[in-house]
């Protein structure tokens, strides 16, 4: 738990730091180009673009999805996964690099190695914002507007966040010690994509004998907190309801937490012997 508690710690105390280095990091990510940081946000929205497109009014042919009896249409239900998606893809790639990418930099500095995944975190979360700010208008074209569910959106993005931050711990020191689990990841990335309900309403497929597969694939706490967006905006649930699968969230959020701390702490001043 010490181990925990001082990467905790190293954030807070460092936090000015993470979003100076997360502009940075924005910034020089895109300077190069005409158009800039603009990329941030063009590139996810010809995306999104291209999904509603082939998976809305192409596979779907353009109907809605039914929520509890009520038809939403196909684009507002999608952008509810495929944001966070795009939040969530890029910070697994990324994070698990991070430490890698910078440690010839840092290494011989007082530096607080732990917060470089989370200067990642902060860097994707500006272009998340945005993106959800064109959620919400969207939302209220449609007819959709805010209710008191709406609030508990701000409890799934922490949730969001703890997790990535976890997650984004424990691959970024993996990825140091065994090189080749940074590969892995993207593959793994790649399928993670079709085994969540960002674009395919799973519950919905997976009826009759099939239904266990969706207590499997609920097991990934990232189906509980896209499926946390939805019940936010679109279903009107509050989280409280499955108080089994919160507390399920958590301990594996915690648990991940708190191995990438100890693997952290254990090695972070050999990684560079790993080089």
């Amino acid at each position: 738990m010490n181990a925990m508690f001082n990467i905790l710690k190293e954030q807070i105390s460092s936090f000015s730091l993470i979003m100076r280095l997360a502009v940075y990091e924005t910034k020089s990510k895109y300077q190069m180009n005409y158009l800039g940081i603009l990329w941030q946000f063009l590139n996810p929205l010809i995306q999104m673009l291209a999904y509603w497109f082939v998976f809305g009014m192409g596979i779907r042919g353009g109907q809605p999805i039914v929520i509890g009896g009520i038809e939403v249409p196909f684009i507002i239900w999608m952008l509810a996964g495929l944001i966070p998606w795009f939040f969530i893809s890029p910070t697994i790639l990324d994070g698990s690099n991070s430490i890698f990418k910078r440690i010839n930099m840092v290494a011989k500095m007082n530096f607080p190695i732990s917060i470089l995944p989370s200067v990642v975190i902060i860097s994707n979360l500006f272009s998340y914002f945005v993106m959800m700010g064109i959620y919400l208008i969207v939302l209220i074209s449609y007819g959709i507007y805010p209710d008191i569910h709406w609030i508990q959106y701000f409890y799934y993005l922490i949730c969001m966040i703890v997790f990535m931050f976890s997650f984004s711990l424990l691959n970024s020191t993996i990825s140091i010690i065994v090189r080749d689990y940074h590969f892995l990841l993207q593959a793994g990335t790649r399928l993670l994509f079709f085994l969540l309900p960002v674009f395919w309403n799973i519950a919905e497929r997976m009826t009759g004998d099939k239904a266990w597969i969706v207590d499997v694939l609920k097991l990934n706490p990232l189906f509980y907190v896209i499926e946390g967006f939805r019940n936010s905006f679109l279903k009107g649930e509050w989280f409280f309801n499955d108080l089994t699968y919160t507390l399920y969230f958590w301990f594996i959020t915690l648990l991940i937490l708190t191995i990438a701390s100890l693997l952290h702490m254990k090695f972070r001043n050999k990684f560079v012997d790993f080089l």
